[in-house]
């Protein structure tokens, strides 16, 4: 009774992680990767915070970390007394021509009276001549003082723009400084710690999405007419002593190119030199480890 209890033990946690052993040869081996992603500076200064850990678990867009901004953050506040320093010189061209067109208006009525009295024989024409000279001088002066006052907001807004640019320069380095995750994935490695001091480009993490993982096998020349991108396969993960679990895969990505077969790669055919790879993408349960053996049946 003890034996037969033993035996459907056995059985039962076989069938628990869904291994067999598949006694048929593979038609490709190869290994398991992920697509890595790494993640390096964007900012140069102190990392003051980087808390992520081997393992851990992030979403993509999610912030991991940042490096110091009080420098930034300092210069951003003075471009921006800059800018309303400069704009609150910005003249306002309406207000400041309005006087002038009073007195054009004024001159106008002006004119007009002396005209009707000219016409009346009650007024001069040397009157009428000083009334058309002096709304021509007034005109004149409008005109100056325009041209002056727009060149005034010309240049007031071109500094104004300058200083604008500054400041977006200087938000885009302050966004620079969050270390951002750029995928959903696992952290694979860490290469930097918070407190040190990092420069742009120096590596940070590295990251890959482990669900979606994909086998690299190898084919020869001959298996090429099997398959074909987006064909349904089988891939099998090797846990070692012959059992494997079996998943569903899709080939995704056939090299244009041959190489010469890898040390650590068997082939359908071993006199066979020269190997194409092919990615065959696998929808991870969790178990199947990056660098596990793995095969695939076409």
């Amino acid at each position: 009774m003890k034996i037969i209890t033993a035996i459907l033990s056995a059985a039962l946690l076989l069938a628990a992680v869904s291994c067999r052993n598949v006694s048929s040869e593979f038609d490709a081996e190869g290994y398991f990767e992920s697509t890595e992603v790494t993640v390096s500076s964007e900012a140069t200064g102190r990392i003051l915070d980087f808390d992520v850990q081997e393992g851990d678990t992030v979403q993509a867009g999610s912030q991991v970390g940042c490096v110091d901004t009080v420098q930034l953050y300092l210069t951003r506040k003075q471009l921006l007394l800059s800018s309303e320093s400069v704009l609150s010189n910005r003249p306002d061209i309406n207000t400041q021509v309005q006087a002038l067109k009073e007195q054009i208006k004024t001159a106008t009525r002006e004119k007009e009276r002396v005209s009707r009295l000219l016409a009346d024989g009650a007024a001069t024409q040397k009157q009428m001549d000083d009334i058309d000279a002096q709304l021509a001088l007034l005109k004149v002066q409008l005109d100056a003082q325009e041209t002056a006052l727009k060149n005034s907001v010309t240049s007031i807004d071109a500094q104004g723009s300058s200083i604008d640019m500054q400041i977006a320069q200087i938000e885009d380095r302050l966004a620079k400084c969050r270390i951002i995750s750029p995928v959903s994935g696992t952290i694979l490695t860490k290469y930097a710690e918070a407190g040190e001091f990092t420069s742009t480009g120096r590596p940070l993490f590295k990251v890959a999405d482990l669900d979606k993982v994909y086998l690299r096998a190898y084919v020869t020349s001959a298996q090429l007419s099997q398959i074909k991108l987006g064909q349904a396969v089988k891939v099998y993960s090797d846990y070692g002593k012959g059992y494997t679990k079996e998943y569903d895969g899709k080939v995704t990505w056939i090299s244009s190119e041959s190489e010469f077969t890898p040390k650590n790669i068997q082939t359908a055919d071993e006199r066979k030199n020269l190997v194409y790879a092919i990615k065959v993408a696998v929808k991870n349960d969790g178990l199947i480890k990056l660098g596990m053996y793995g095969g695939v049946i076409f």
